[in-house]
């Protein structure tokens, strides 16, 4: 149980960035109760999402919330007055009601699905407006806002003038529609934060809490750490391995960054920039599988696919974006004459492998599980408990006598664990409750276990801003399906796509930022995806790919001007205004506003079938031609941008670089041969201004 440093509390004031719950859990009679609600939270969703014991649906999906709302209101107020207190506790006991209710009166609420009571009415006032506050308290007014603006069009949508209006709906029916049931705040994102996002947040908690963190960044810094700019490079390459775990932009940058933006710095890097790398990969590991981040598993459930496939059309465009920040902060330090660090004081990729190989073990467990096509309940379920049993394992082990009893004991716990398959998830917990045991009676073993609970808290409470977000982004989706809103937007975008698929790729682009200027990506993505999706979907984009396009302009939206939400994360960290390290993220992330677009006209990109390529040379070959032609975009436009490749190019080559990659994207007729074409230009002019360089530099 900590609290937060006073530094940080003045870093956050300096950025402008600030989390209502940094706080966290103090040392008070208050603080350690919220923190064993926090444990308690988080051990209800362990044991739903192993089906040690089972409830509906809609129930879960209740104490989901209620438990969300009963942290989170105390967790803002604990610093202040008694008042404020007294009011906090007073809404965070009316969540918790409200979920007991819904537990309690399951079956009769059922009954009497459409004739509620005045009591099921004002319940569910109330619910909703706890929601409201706790995300506006949360995330600010923009939020709650958009979501009231769509509870507002249910119930006053019929005076609209036409096509906007609805046929109109009673207060009591919109009540019951947002409160009740499977729609509104207890729609499809609170089912996946319940059911997904929660137990990856705390396998990645776990993950952090066993070493993971230093295991990326030791192999990352002895495997690029030597290399040009290679403080930079570490920070891409930790990111992105960060990123298969966390799927948390935010906590990424706050994770690697605090070290590698100052190592960044230390080696030359304008704080800008440095702040600006980190937030770019850090934001990229939402894309990166096998986690990746809370949208992808919110996407698998909308449209009803297996996450391995949302999994299959992320891995090549996630290669792409590291591949772009990883090239423009090469060219940056080539620019600036940036050296890497020395390579005798670099850690040995191999022996940091070498040396705690066995934290994979839980990564690698996930992965054949997806692939394998288990639900991605199943996989983190067991995910979570390896990582769990290496911990409690690895406290006993350091205990035993010799090697040859230390690798019998890890053998004889692998075969245990591996029995999963074939008895199910109790022959894990009975191997956790009796390490648990084993732990309690020894020393170090208890300094483990309290380390293990205080990971059940951290978790819970990382994942607050994000299931709160997916229960107010409810009352959105509890709008589209109740009025139909959705297809006027649609129709729109429809309209113009049928003179120009790129106006209406680039019209949901502009939404996708837009939004993001106030939310985060998850209520970005459900509110663009179920407007703006099926419309791209009537003009021929596959509906992956339309979602993936959805998907990545929202993640780009948290480094854009004016909110940049991971930017101003990594204000502090680099002593830099959050605006001007969103500048230079907007300039490193150039590959993410390039992949969505090449992707819809070229479907192979994501692995998908369909597109004109795919038809004329074959599949294979149209994935192996749109990758080659996208990398050839990303470098194009990175020497563009950075103004450098292997010497400071003039103004006029940029803009013909700039030209060279825009004509490979654009993907109109005879627009490849021009890309191409002006590339091989490029390029040998880029060679004979290298020579020219190099050759007013040689001495007379």
């Amino acid at each position: 149980m900590s609290n937060t440093p006073d530094s940080a509390v003045a870093t956050e004031a300096n950025s402008g960035f600030h989390d209502p719950t940094s706080a966290g859990f103090t040392r008070s009679f208050e603080g350690r109760l919220l923190f064993w609600i926090a444990v308690l939270f988080s051990t209800f969703q362990i044991a739903t999402a192993a089906h040690l014991f089972d409830l509906p649906s809609q129930v879960q999906r209740a104490c989901h919330v209620g438990f969300l709302l009963l942290l989170t209101f105390p967790l803002i107020a604990i610093n202040k007055n008694a008042a404020v207190k007294a009011i906090a506790w007073v809404l965070a006991l009316a969540a918790l009601g409200v979920a007991g209710y819904q537990w309690v009166e399951y079956e009769p609420l059922l009954i009497r699905a459409g004739d509620p009571t005045e009591l099921d009415i004002y319940l569910g006032v109330i619910a909703i407006a706890t929601v409201f506050v706790a995300t506006w308290l949360l995330m600010g007014p923009a939020l709650p806002i958009i979501c009231g603006t769509f509870f507002a069009y249910c119930l006053f949508g019929q005076y609209l003038p036409a096509p906007f209006d609805h046929r109109g709906y009673d207060f009591h029916q919109v009540i019951e529609h947002m409160a009740y049931g499977t729609e509104g705040i207890y729609g499809i994102p609170t089912y996946v934060s319940a059911s997904y996002i929660f137990l990856f947040i705390l396998f990645g908690a776990f993950l952090e809490k066993a070493g993971m963190i230093k295991l990326f960044t030791d192999f990352a810094l002895g495997l690029v750490g030597h290399a040009q700019g290679g403080a930079a490079k570490v920070a891409v390459v930790s990111s992105a391995l960060m990123g298969t775990i966390s799927g948390s932009g935010v906590a990424n940058v706050v994770t690697t960054g605090q070290f590698t933006i100052p190592l960044m710095k230390k080696f030359g890097y304008r704080a800008a920039f440095a702040g600006g790398v980190e937030s770019t990969a850090s934001m990229g590991g939402q894309l990166m599988p096998p986690v990746m981040g809370a949208v992808a598993f919110i996407m698998a459930e909308t449209l009803g696919v297996a996450y391995s496939e949302i999994v299959k059309a992320a891995i090549i465009p996630a290669i792409l974006y590291f591949f772009g920040a990883f090239w423009m902060v090469h060219l940056e330090a080539g620019k600036h004459g940036l050296k890497g660090l020395d390579k005798k004081d670099l850690p040995s990729p191999l022996k940091a492998v070498k040396e705690q190989w066995y934290l994979v073990i839980p990564l690698v467990a996930l992965v054949w599980l997806l692939v394998g096509g288990y639900t991605p309940l199943f996989a983190g379920t067991v995910g979570l408990a390896f990582t769990v049993v290496l911990i409690l394992g690895a406290s006993i082990a350091i205990g035993l006598p010799n090697t040859v009893i230390r690798v019998l004991f890890w053998i004889g716990l692998g075969v245990v664990c591996a029995a999963f398959l074939q008895f199910g998830i109790w022959v894990i917990a009975g191997a956790i409750i009796a390490l648990i045991a084993v732990n309690a009676l020894k020393k170090g073993g208890r300094e483990t276990l309290a380390a293990c609970r205080d990971s059940l808290a951290d978790g819970a409470k990382s994942a607050l801003p994000v299931g709160v977000a997916c229960a107010m982004v409810g009352i959105i989706i509890g709008t589209m399906t109740l009025t139909g809103a959705a297809n006027t937007f649609g129709q729109f975008v429809v309209s113009v796509g049928e003179n120009s698929l790129f106006l209406s790729l680039v019209l949901t682009m502009l939404t996708c930022i837009v939004l993001g200027m106030g939310i985060p990506t998850i209520p970005n993505y459900i509110i663009t995806s179920s407007i703006a999706g099926p419309a791209l979907e009537q003009l021929g984009v596959p509906l992956i790919v339309s979602h993936m396009f959805v998907f990545y302009f929202g993640i780009l939206a948290d480094l854009t001007p004016p909110v940049a939400l991971a930017c101003f994360a990594a204000a502090p960290i680099a002593k830099e205004r959050g605006l001007t390290i969103s500048m230079e993220a907007v300039k490193i992330a150039a590959a993410g506003f390039v992949i969505p677009f090449m992707a819809v006209y070229t479907p192979s990109l994501m692995l998908q079938d369909g597109g004109p390529l795919a038809s004329e040379i074959g599949y294979i070959p149209a994935v192996i031609y749109i990758v080659i032609k996208t990398v050839l975009a990303i470098s194009l436009w990175g020497a563009a941008v950075i103004g450098y490749l292997g010497a400071k190019l003039p103004v006029w080559m940029r803009v013909l670089a700039m030209v060279a990659s825009f004509t490979l994207i654009a993907a109109l007729p005879i627009t490849d041969e021009i890309g191409f074409a002006l590339s091989v230009v490029f390029g040998y002019l880029a060679w004979r201004n290298v020579r020219a360089v190099k050759g007013k530099l040689q001495p007379a």
